[in-house]
């Protein structure tokens, strides 16, 4: 599909306006394309209402999506910056965010839900004066003028000031290699799978639907856990070598829904002494050649909420899964972890969210992601609320 050029015009009023605006630009450049452009921020007194003043923004995106889809999103980051919704959130009052399609490429677009060129940008200084100083020369594909003639003839009489103020917006993970672990149903794949969507990153999915041992193993553990355990760690390190080791010019990172140190957690439980000890020898030769993750990320719901994720999703082999079973490999992944001096580890405790149904709450393990950047710490724990 044909990249078009996306103006935006964004404002807010109340909370920590330039947070909200940091916010909005991230969300943006994740879910509609990479940003080009940022005007000034510009002051402004509310318009036909009586409210705080406003901070507003013009941004350029280059995007792959429709206008109709352009809007979809809009407004969905609209509700995630913390708007109400647009049927109590009237036009003329005051808002943490708002969004509003300016232009799409030149194309002019009348639809009931949808109009392009913006039919307020003539009649707005707010929206004309950053208009004016990132396009200037811009042709309305309606009106026939640039932004200067539009300034010029504009009806509005208010002058938005700049504020001397830089907007910080991150628009790229700040690690090259992402490990994202959790019990059975935790919900790690589909979280890395948004993850690496968003920030263009290189995914890495365990095979594991291809490993012919695991039905059996679900059916006569005893009898298969050895063959399943050196299947998947042979598998595993293959993967793992081959795309770690392959640069790709258009990811900036690589997140994995799993680490190979997940071969060691599982087999001590699915093992005899003595083939763990015969496992783990093959293990330790085979790891040593393995690049540790620069952050490792472990999901953790409890039991019961575990097992109602493996009953919805409605895999076969694994109905017959034990609540002792998933206690067992928990108690591994916590051990493993107590063990780990030099890993850099976050965990998220998302026992009481839905990050599927509420976006809202993918948001906010993201944010733990990005706070715990910049804390430095080598292992934390944080619970995402509701």
């Amino acid at each position: 599909m044909k990249v078009k050029r996306l103006i935006l015009g964004l404002g807010t009023n109340l909370g920590d306006k330039k947070k909200n605006l940091e916010k909005a630009l991230e969300l943006l450049s994740r879910k509609l394309g990479k940003i080009q452009k940022i005007s000034s921020v510009y002051k402004s007194p509310a318009m036909d209402f009586d409210g705080n003043d406003f901070w507003n923004i013009t941004v350029e995106i280059e995007t792959n999506l429709s206008a109709q889809e352009v809007l979809e999103i809009t407004q969905q980051i609209e509700k995630l910056c913390g708007r109400k919704n647009k049927s109590i959130d009237q036009a003329y009052q005051n808002r943490k965010m708002d969004i509003d399609i300016l232009y799409f490429d030149k194309q002019v677009i009348n639809n009931k839900n949808l109009q392009i060129p913006h039919p307020q940008i003539q009649k707005r200084n707010f929206v004309l004066y950053p208009l004016k100083e990132i396009y200037p020369d811009f042709f309305h594909p309606v009106l026939k003028k640039n932004h200067q003639e539009l300034v010029s003839l504009s009806p509005d009489k208010n002058k938005p000031e700049i504020i001397d103020i830089t907007l910080n917006i991150q628009t790229q993970i700040p690690y090259n290699f992402i490990a994202i672990e959790g019990n059975i149903g935790a919900g790690k794949t589909t979280f890395t799978k948004q993850f690496a969507k968003d920030f263009n990153s290189k995914l890495v999915l365990e095979r594991f639907e291809e490993n012919a041992f695991l039905p059996k193993f679900y059916q006569d553990p005893k009898r298969y856990a050895f063959p399943l355990e050196m299947s998947f760690l042979a598998d595993r390190y293959q993967q793992l070598s081959d795309d770690l080791a392959q640069f790709d010019l258009f990811k900036t990172s690589v997140i994995s829904d799993y680490y190979v140190f997940k071969s060691l957690i599982f087999s001590k439980v699915t093992l005899s002494d003595e083939e763990y000890a015969l496992y783990k020898k093959i293990f330790n030769f085979m790891y040593k050649d393995i690049p540790k993750p620069d952050l490792y990320i472990y999901l953790y719901q409890n039991v019961e909420r575990l097992l109602q994720n493996i009953k919805k999703r409605g895999r076969s082999y694994e109905q017959s899964i034990k609540a002792d079973y998933l206690e067992q490999i928990h108690e591994g992944y916590m051990n493993f972890i107590k063990t780990q001096k030099d890993l850099n580890i976050l965990i998220l405790d998302i026992s009481h969210i839905d990050f599927v149904k509420e976006p809202k709450y993918y948001e906010k393990m993201l944010d733990a992601i990005f706070k715990h950047q910049t804390t430095k710490n080598k292992m934390e724990i944080l619970k995402i609320e509701e």
